[in-house]
């Protein structure tokens, strides 16, 4: 391990220096290659007369070299969540310029493809010069702000590594020299410290590409050999459905979750296919991590090497850590509970307390009973707009068994059930009335769950249909639908007799099978395509789709009252 600081240090024996930084297909980047790089930018940097920048770089290598160079200039750089325009004019008083991957120049992008082009190159690779960083240079991240306004979190270097320091201590032997494979961006601290910062420190490759599934994710094994895995819950949980999952050859070394809590199915699947559920890391932006866990072992939390954590009365977790910018306790909002080992269960949050018909009620509270029945795996509840008093709606990700019910029962008498099993605990005013079923809770990229993402689910998407529950039964999915009589579509189709469009089923169909089968939108024809009934506006419609792998096809099928209204083959071409 090296301090962060020193990264750009002289002095440095041939095996720090010649250490790996990143994998790029068949090329590896070592650290003098990346302190070239960072010379290049700092040659740049030192002409321009911006003090904060906001890094909006993709590319993880660019990102770090582009990060490093503004610590050597003594400049100030800003991590916005994402690069979405509205989002960076919320921040626009952050900043005093943007850096993005097109603003790098063409020589210093394009210096590891100019280096790498032959052998000799690369033994005579220049190292660049040193440069001297100051350990608690600032670094100031940006929450999401799913629930209201981005937050500045101001950090400092010296906490940074403080963190990769103990990332180390608790998991550096079972990493050993595995590169670091990553399904997350590294634009908030998640992703920043796994997947950038701790092996930059470690002396450990990471993967500059984005991990998307696992038959790429064997591709990257089959160049790297040796490998870890920095994801989330909402892709870990993606995964074991998708072709090669449980063929990833050499396994990982270990998954790492985290952004939200992992569902138990999704860590059974994972310990069956590799001996060992994924390693869930607890945590914020403001405290760095905190805990973590193996559900195959426990679901209680462990506090990380080096952490103290301790409960107030009314439940709330604090924290003391070196990760922090003081040596005091940092109380958080999470509830806690612990457990006669020291460790702990997450108990909802404190701060979301709704008043339903003069009855005050905790969401977290209502998220966490309707998890106990076995029909649920998580749940997700939001307050919804445009009603004449205030109502809560309920978003469902669903068991097997929840799965089995809707599927024989139907969303109406599942939500029956649902709330018969919250009624047990709470007055009936401050239940949910509005249910959608789903196979995953809407997380966004970093693995977070905002609430206008969860609200979402109570509107038409943005290609018009409206769902209001989803299921799986091995290779087939199946799907309520509803269809809103303002869709546009029925404009003119037909005067006086509104009938939804063919083509609009059929759009339909393929948007939903290509979320769970990406090779759909490789579109190669619609076979067998029969319409046999019409479907007014406001009808609900059962849909199925029936995905043959090994043929390239996904069969589907619309039910308008129990009667078969349209049906077609979707057949799609397979990836070179």
């Amino acid at each position: 391990m090296i301090a962060l600081h020193d990264l750009l240090s002289a002095g440095h024996g041939a095996a720090i220096v010649n250490a790996p930084v990143c994998r790029d297909g068949a090329t590896v980047l070592d650290r003098a290659a990346f302190r070239a790089r960072v010379s290049a930018l700092v040659t740049l940097m030192q002409t321009q007369d911006a003090r904060r920048y906001a890094l909006c770089i993709d590319d993880p290598f660019d990102f770090a070299c582009a990060l490093f160079a503004l610590f050597a200039c003594g400049k100030e750089p800003v991590i916005p969540a994402n690069a979405t325009p509205g989002y960076l004019a919320d921040l626009a008083d952050a900043y005093d310029a943007v850096l993005t991957d097109a603003d790098l120049p063409r020589g210093v992008r394009d210096a590891d493809a100019d280096a790498d082009a032959d052998a000799d190159a690369d033994a005579t690779h220049t190292p660049g010069a040193s440069h001297t960083i100051d350990p608690q240079a600032p670094l100031t991240l940006y929450t999401s702000g799913s629930s209201g306004a981005p937050k500045p979190i101001r950090k400092t270097l010296a906490q940074f590594n403080a963190e990769v320091h103990t990332l180390e201590k608790q998991w550096g032997a079972l990493v050993g020299d595995a590169t670091m494979l990553a399904s997350v961006p590294h634009h908030h601290i998640y992703g920043l410290l796994f997947r950038v910062l701790w092996p930059l420190a470690a002396g450990r490759a990471f993967d500059r590409a984005i991990s998307i599934e696992p038959l790429h994710l064997q591709t990257q094994i089959e160049q790297c050999g040796a490998t870890v895995v920095v994801s989330t819950p909402a892709q870990l949980s993606r995964w074991p459905a998708l072709p090669g999952f449980a063929a990833l050859t050499p396994a990982p070394r270990a998954f790492f979750s985290s952004g939200g809590p992992l569902t138990l199915e999704a860590a059974q699947e994972y310990a069956a296919a590799y001996g060992a559920a994924p390693l869930e890391i607890y945590g914020s932006t403001e405290t760095g991590g905190i805990a973590w866990r193996r559900q195959d072992q426990t679901d209680a939390w462990q506090p990380v090497v080096g952490i103290e954590v301790r409960r107030d009365e009314d439940g709330a977790l604090n924290v003391r850590s070196p990760h922090l910018d003081h040596t005091g306790w940092h109380r958080t909002d999470d509830k806690i509970a612990f457990d006669a080992d020291g460790r702990f269960r997450l108990q909802g949050r404190l701060d979301r307390v709704l008043k339903l018909d003069g009855k005050r009620v905790s969401l977290p509270e209502l998220e966490a009973r309707l998890a106990l029945h076995p029909y649920v795996a998580q749940a997700a509840i939001v307050p919804l707009e445009g009603a004449s008093r205030e109502r809560v709606g309920a978003v469902v990700a669903l068991t097997e068994a929840g799965c089995e019910a809707l599927r024989d029962e139907g969303r109406v008498l599942l939500a029956q059930t649902l709330r018969r099993h919250l009624a047990a605990y709470f007055d009936v005013v401050v239940l949910p009335r509005h249910w959608r079923f789903r196979l995953t809770l809407p997380f966004d990229a970093r693995g977070k769950l905002p609430v206008a993402a969860v609200a979402a689910a109570f509107e038409p998407r943005a290609d018009g249909v409206e769902v209001l529950a989803e299921a799986r039964s091995a290779d087939t999915l199946h799907y309520e639908l509803r269809v809103p009589p303002t869709l546009v579509h029925f404009a003119g189709h037909f005067p006086g007799l509104p009938i939804l469009p063919g083509v609009v089923q059929v759009h339909w169909a393929m948007h939903l099978a290509a979320e769970h089968v990406p090779a759909v939108r490789a579109l190669a024809s619609v076979d067998r395509l029969k319409f046999m009934a019409p479907v007014p506006p406001g009808a609900v419609l059962n849909l199925t789709l029936a995905h043959d792998a090994a043929r390239g096809r996904v069969q589907f099928a619309y039910r308008l009252s129990g009667r078969e209204c349209a049906s077609g083959v979707i057949v799609y071409r397979e990836p070179a």
